[in-house]
């Protein structure tokens, strides 16, 4: 369990109607907290959270974080920005605008009312990685001016901006770096390997694998990430981060592939693509920091966790 830190507080996330921020809201709900949800709901849904809505600790404010905010609130979780390929690369310009002025504004309000604040960065600020796994000393391999740079560098200014904000203005700041997650609530058309593998599979289609397949990533199930989010932010003060927040397994696409046409029952075949620009060809934490510093390791199997997220998804398709 995630050390006490919040005790009947009021809790802002921005990006709360998102897959990440929905669950990390109904942990906050569940201990106690009184959470406003902040969304621009571009890849946020209201389905996410409306079994909350008329909860009396619960309010949800439609709102883009590239927008000034004036709210009362004891602590911050920043997790608004597209997190998945094709959400992030519809609008290049806003996705960098949310991760700039959106982490300017959020931090701007910390300084204000004096609030910890904590960044969902993300496993991309390694770019295609040189070292593996990745340690957080490691300043990464990314393209600046790539279909994904709007993303990846986005967050890798968002990250400068959070220690700049802590030298220089004192801000209590944490910096998660997520990598891969999934499970329910994942969008079913957001692009990512997992939910793509899963409603093609569903559907009675070919799996589409890009490469040969032997490109690798490591896959954490979202309750397992949402207690390492809670961790970090109970975590002692002055450690800022950046801290790994993953599952150091790693699996091939195909091994994944394969793996969901043995527990969806598909007939489904694999079908190779051209890899797209600047895909990585591996990715895996060490979580040794996250081990260390806040007692935390995830718990849930690939298996495990892709039963509950094939429900779901077979619960969408009905």
């Amino acid at each position: 369990m995630a050390r006490e830190y919040f005790s009947a507080r009021r809790v802002l996330v921005t990006g709360g109607a998102g897959f990440v921020g929905s669950h990390l809201i109904d942990r906050l709900i569940a201990a106690g907290d009184e959470v406003l949800c902040v969304d621009n709901l571009f890849t946020g849904a209201k389905a996410n959270i409306a079994h909350l809505l008329g909860h009396p600790r619960f309010e949800f404010l439609r709102h883009d974080v590239c927008l000034r905010l004036f709210v009362e609130v004891e602590a911050i979780f920043n997790l608004a920005c597209p997190a998945s390929p094709i959400h992030y690369q519809h609008d290049p310009v806003q996705t960098t605008k949310v991760s700039v002025i959106g982490s300017i504004n959020m931090l701007g309000l910390a300084k204000r009312i004096k609030v910890p604040i904590l960044q969902a960065s993300t496993s991309e600020v390694y770019g295609d990685p040189t070292q593996h796994p990745q340690t957080e000393g490691y300043w990464g391999n990314v393209n600046p001016i790539g279909l994904r740079s709007c993303y990846d560098e986005g967050k890798r200014c968002a990250e400068t901006l959070f220690f700049d904000y802590h030298r220089q203005h004192g801000i209590d700041i944490k910096v998660a770096r997520i990598f891969n997650t999934y499970g329910p609530r994942m969008h079913p058309s957001d692009g990512r390997v997992v939910s793509n593998f899963v409603m093609q599979a569903l559907r009675g289609e070919d799996i589409t694998i890009f490469g040969d397949g032997s490109q690798t990533r490591s896959f954490c199930y979202v309750d397992d990430l949402v207690e390492g989010l809670l961790r970090l932010m109970s975590s002692r003060e002055g450690f800022t981060g950046p801290v790994n927040i993953g599952n150091p397994v790693e699996f091939t696409i195909r091994e994944l592939a394969e793996l969901v046409i043995e527990m969806t029952g598909a007939r489904s075949k694999l079908v190779q693509r051209p890899l797209p620009s600047d895909d990585p060809t591996q990715r895996k934490p060490d979580i040794s920091l996250a081990r260390a510093e806040l007692d935390w390791e995830p718990s849930i199997a690939l298996r495990e966790g892709l039963v509950k997220t094939i429900d779901y998804f077979r619960q969408l398709a009905n």
